[in-house]
């Protein structure tokens, strides 16, 4: 029964609620440390997505953690440069992976990357079993990212390779619709305004590269997830509508089947986060996922003595990967 009754997160003593912690830690930290090498892989359908590797020592590592980044990042992400940091400082290589233009270049087809999309992580983990030859590997993921990496794992158990040990993802979106709508409040905006400015941004750079393919009419008018996700993300990548690519692609229903310890860590004060983001029923059926629901963190905050200093989920990953029995 993993659902995990305690946390020990406390957040920073000036970091009071969870829009704070949320923005605080996506503002004001840096993690300068944190040197990557870049490495393209080649994509099965004649696309490509940017690695970039960080190494513990001289000599490659026997574990290896790959990272999964949230909506719209990618690996310069704070979140994910101190996880890297994190896995370096235990030992671990890290490998953080880029979606499809999401690595400062945009992708070749007219396809991106979508909330539900397990085929690139898959691809990203046979190139780190079967290039690299790591024997042990680990995933974490971020919002989005965390989706991503927990539907891998569920929903179909027997082709994740042996040599993935453990995941431990954060502040995950498992149902993606009701999050959808839930992020529209105007409590929300601020966040809304950059997501959305973003992905319009990059519909226009994928209209000029593939002319006539995409009507840009309705573009400026979309102000949330739903009327973006009806109009582009669920054509684009074969979903008949922005519903049926949620229902398809939220984690949520995929839980049941994961076989390989799975923590996830989704703060009670997130504020991207509605009710059936916190999968109790499924944590109490299972032996494999873990559920912790810290009263404070934010979405991807959990900074625990300020902006720049520790973070539970690094340090929450590490204890997960590393203990003999998870928990």
């Amino acid at each position: 029964m993993p659902l995990l009754p305690t946390s020990t997160y406390r957040p920073a003593a000036l970091l009071a609620n969870g829009h704070l912690q949320t923005i605080a830690a996506s503002i004001l930290r840096r993690v300068p440390e944190v040197r990557y090498q870049r490495e393209r892989l080649e994509l099965p359908d004649g696309d490509f997505v940017d690695l970039d590797w960080s190494w513990a020592g001289p000599q490659p590592a026997a574990r290896l953690g790959i990272i999964s980044h949230g909506l719209e990042g990618d690996s310069s992400r704070p979140y994910v440069r101190g996880m890297a940091r994190a896995l370096n400082q235990a030992g671990f290589d890290a490998l953080a992976w880029n979606y499809r233009g999401c690595g400062g270049e945009t992708n070749r087809l007219l396809r991106a990357y979508h909330l539900g999309d397990t085929e690139d992580l898959a691809e990203v983990i046979r190139h780190a079993t079967a290039a690299k030859n790591y024997p042990k590997i680990f995933l974490t993921g971020f919002s989005a990212g965390g989706n991503v990496t927990l539907k891998y794992l569920g929903e179909h158990a027997a082709r994740v390779p042996p040599q993935v040990q453990r995941a431990a993802v954060f502040s995950v979106p498992t149902d993606l619709k009701a999050s959808s709508m839930h992020i529209s409040r105007w409590q929300n905006q601020i966040y809304l305004r950059r997501f959305m400015g973003s992905l319009r941004e990059k519909i226009r750079v994928k209209a000029a590269q593939l002319p006539g393919q995409l009507d840009l009419t309705k573009l400026s008018q979309m102000r949330d997830f739903p009327q973006f996700d009806e109009y582009f993300t669920a054509p684009m990548h074969g979903f008949a509508s922005a519903d049926d690519y949620y229902a398809q692609s939220a984690s949520g229903r995929y839980l049941a089947g994961i076989r390989v310890p799975t923590l996830l860590v989704n703060a009670l004060n997130d504020p991207f986060l509605p009710p059936s983001c916190y999968p109790r029923e499924a944590a109490t059926a299972s032996s494999y996922f873990y559920l912790e629901t810290p009263a404070m963190g934010g979405h991807v905050g959990f900074n625990e003595n300020g902006p720049a200093g520790s973070y539970y989920s690094e340090r929450r990953a590490i204890n997960f990967f590393t203990r003999p029995e998870p928990g």
